[in-house]
């Protein structure tokens, strides 16, 4: 009879070691668990602070975009100047404004399209027209265009070579 009570407490050492072990797991589990939860919201964090800056960088695009056409405006008013007004101080500092206004545009990651010379690109240009020239090639450019953040903001409207006359490049 001494032997049940050294069984029994054998039986409990072994149901209480199961215990532990499963405790242990359940241990591991939650942490695991836990350690998960932790990268999920840093990744959460730096996702939501990342689209915070994109919405801020697209809200100041919409910014600068309304203000491109003041920057034609600013740009045809200079071209269009009489030449003594241009030496002027008033015609000096039209020109000054004119120029802190493509620095602030480049600052913020705005910049024109070169086009005039290079080929069509659908992304980037607006045919307004087609003339003789070389296939494809962009003749003229007739508005400028913007991108920020390598993103168009505004196409170039230019004038596309269609080949020259007679169909010598047509290839037909």
């Amino acid at each position: 009879m001494a032997e049940e009570p050294v069984i029994q407490e054998q039986e409990n050492v072994e149901e209480l070691k199961k215990a532990v072990v499963e405790e242990k797991d359940k241990a591991s589990s939650y942490l695991a668990s836990l350690q998960r939860s932790e990268a999920d919201f840093r990744n959460y964090k730096k996702r939501i602070e990342q689209e915070k800056q994109e919405a801020l960088t697209w809200t100041n695009a919409e910014l600068i975009k309304s203000l491109l056409p003041v920057v034609d405006d600013m740009e045809r008013a200079i071209s269009m100047m009489d030449p003594a007004v241009e030496e002027s101080s008033w015609g000096e500092g039209f020109k000054i404004i004119q120029r802190n206004m493509q620095d602030i545009l480049r600052a913020h990651g705005c910049s024109e399209i070169e086009c005039v010379g290079k080929p069509f690109d659908p992304n980037l240009h607006e045919a307004i027209g087609y003339e003789d020239g070389e296939e494809g090639m962009i003749i003229s450019e007739h508005g400028k265009g913007y991108t920020m953040k390598n993103k168009v903001l505004r196409a170039s409207q230019v004038t596309v070579g269609k080949g020259k006359p007679g169909g010598a490049n047509t290839g037909k």
